[in-house]
């Protein structure tokens, strides 16, 4: 064993390891947990960091650019599969010099990551296999380190499940346990929440690591726990700036959504406030989202936020009344025999139509056809069904009934 390896093994500190390695190799070093937020760094010459170096040690984590074009380019998917050092090569669209990077282990399970800058010269094969040796000794500091970490997540995630279960009736009991714990308490927050459509552990707990991976990458501070099959993400800010969650909130929905394709994921986002209190009544309004949209059965279309849910939170209490009276729209019923029988459009025609309150114009560009098309299916549509478009009550009628009538397709 070489000299500089025994000195590496014989340090407890990651900062005093990282100066170590990053000594020894003459390069800039970076040390993340297996989240990818930032636990140490040190570097030869300073000026040698890159761009994606800089942004990672000013947000103290990847930034969602940063970690999605590491996943488009399959890195992420190389970290978790590959044991040995390997090369990454350079990105110049975000700002990525040539780097080697190796997971840090403990029996199999990663608990971080190694990132070297290639900087003047090549890793020689005698650097990896240091780099390689270094790694299991971080790996058994940070599942150490892990285990102290998860302790204290318990004891968090038991305090907000009590919220939600209103086991505190004021704010100042909430105040006392938090400081018993430790735990600081945000000025303001809101309740982001997704789940899957159909229960399964192993894409459950997949999901989990996806919403954690991202939820990291926000520049809010975050809090995840789950409640039965709900992945709550607790999103948080030390001054209310209105707006600001709000805007995380919806970047974390988007990228789960985009990124977890091994099943449906329903999300919802709750209002913001500003008493921890609230924090069932946010994470109330996040289920009424995901309810309404596994009952239209369109996660993707409704919106995320519980604030602009409008009809669609009614839809179902209103199914459940026409099912009780037997009524039907009949007009919407000749359109649909139309639009199976001669491959039209215009059940769809008429929803973007109503939705841009009868405006031609807007209606047209939205379906991406020409006006003079807009006008005849609109014929079509008035010589097939009675609809009085001047009327407000009557549209409303019809845009709800159009929404039923798609949650029954």
């Amino acid at each position: 064993m070489s000299q500089s390896l025994e000195k590496v093994f014989m340090l407890i500190d990651i900062n005093e390891i990282t100066e170590m390695v990053s000594s020894y190799l003459k390069k800039p070093v970076i040390i993340e947990d297996e989240q990818f937020s930032l636990l140490a760094y040190s570097s030869y010459y300073i000026e040698h960091f890159d761009l994606v170096n800089q942004q990672t040690i000013f947000s103290k984590r990847w930034p969602i650019p940063i970690l999605e074009k590491f996943m488009e380019e399959g890195i992420v998917d190389q970290l978790k599969s590959i044991p040995e050092p390997f090369r990454i090569g350079e990105i110049k669209e975000i700002g990525l010099n040539q780097r080697v990077v190796v997971s840090a282990k403990n029996k199999e399970q990663i608990y971080g990551y190694i990132w070297v800058q290639e900087t003047d010269s090549l890793l020689t094969e005698k650097e990896f296999k240091f780099l390689h040796d270094v790694s299991f000794h971080i790996g058994n500091l940070l599942y150490q380190q892990n285990l102290l970490n998860a302790r204290k997540d318990e004891g968090k995630n038991q305090f907000y499940r009590k919220i939600i279960e209103e086991v505190y009736q004021t704010e100042n009991q909430i105040k006392m346990e938090a400081a018993n714990l430790k735990i600081i308490l945000t000025e303001a927050f809101i309740v982001n929440v997704f789940t899957l459509e159909q229960a399964d552990e192993e894409i459950f707990a997949e999901l989990i690591d996806t919403v954690r991976l991202f939820a990291n990458a926000l520049s809010q501070p975050t809090h995840i726990f789950t409640n039965q099959l709900d992945i709550i993400v607790l999103i948080g800010s030390s001054s209310p700036a209105p707006g600001s969650l709000l805007e995380n909130a919806h970047e974390l929905t988007s990228t789960v959504l985009s990124q977890f394709k091994r099943s449906v994921v329903y999300a919802g986002i709750g209002n913001e406030y500003l008493s921890l209190l609230k924090l069932r009544k946010s994470y109330s309004e996040a289920l009424e989202v995901i309810k309404a949209a596994k009952f239209t059965g369109t996660p993707n279309e409704l919106p995320f936020e519980y604030d602009k849910l409008s009809i669609f939170r009614y839809l179902e209490p209103i199914s459940l009344h026409n099912k009780q009276t037997n009524y039907m729209n009949e007009d919407l019923l000749k359109l649909q025999v139309k639009d199976n029988q001669s491959n039209t459009n215009l059940l769809k025609t008429l929803e973007v139509y109503l939705l841009n309150n009868c405006r031609n114009k807007p209606t047209a560009e939205q379906l991406f056809i020409h006006p003079n098309t807009l006008k005849y299916r609109l014929k079509q549509i008035t010589d097939l069904a009675s609809i009085d478009f001047e009327d407000f009550t009557s549209r409303c009628q019809m845009y709800i009934d159009l929404q039923l009538l798609k949650c029954k397709g």
